[in-house]
């Protein structure tokens, strides 16, 4: 099977650009793989169909949300799952598979995917916005790509002890700007 993200992405931006041909074969190629996503995840009771249309509409609506820097699969997978999470709030269901599972609706059998990887490097993106740009690289930088202290203040003509602080002062702002209840950081408890 050919590589899914590619093609849907470029149906998308010829939409976007007005043409009519590759944005209904969009469609088309969409309400497939949501048929199958829903298919796999509705409980009894939840009407796999309405879905695929709810998030088809979904995604003609709010097209113009589209950043066409990312990768469109996750995209569409995030208002996919969003519209089978508020679904199962109404009806009070269950999934019978993970909605965690980003990879799932546009990655074939065996392939590895990267919707997953994109929707949490967009959600990281957006959680450190607010940090000074220095800030964000080292955090990435060390916490993420697994750089020394060391090999950061050398790549951006520190000391490691003002690297050190950096990340302190950022990882701190951060865990003031999203600690939940009584300071406490961590999961929310149902």
């Amino acid at each position: 099977m050919d590589e899914i993200e590619p093609r849907l992405r470029g149906l998308m931006l010829a939409g976007l650009a007005g043409e009519a041909g590759p944005y209904r074969r969009l469609l088309d190629e969409l309400s497939g793989l949501l048929r199958a996503y829903y298919g796999r995840r509705c409980p009894p009771g939840l009407d796999a169909e309405d879905l695929v249309q709810e998030t088809l509409i979904a995604v003609h609506t709010r097209r113009a949300t589209y950043d066409a820097g990312q990768p469109f699969t996750a995209w569409a997978y995030a208002i996919a799952r969003y519209k089978l999470i508020d679904a199962l709030r109404r009806g009070r269901a269950h999934l019978r598979a993970p909605a965690e599972e980003a990879d799932a609706l546009f990655t074939p059998p065996g392939a590895s995917g990267g919707a997953e990887a994109a929707m949490a490097a967009r959600d990281l993106d957006r959680v450190m916005a607010d940090l000074p740009a220095r800030t964000r690289e080292l955090i990435r930088e060390t916490k993420i790509e697994g750089l020394s202290t060391r090999e950061a203040a050398e790549k951006h003509g520190m000391t490691e002890s003002a690297v050190k602080v950096a990340i302190h002062r950022g990882l701190k702002a951060l865990g003031g700007k999203y600690a939940g209840p009584g300071g406490e950081e961590g999961p929310d408890e149902d």
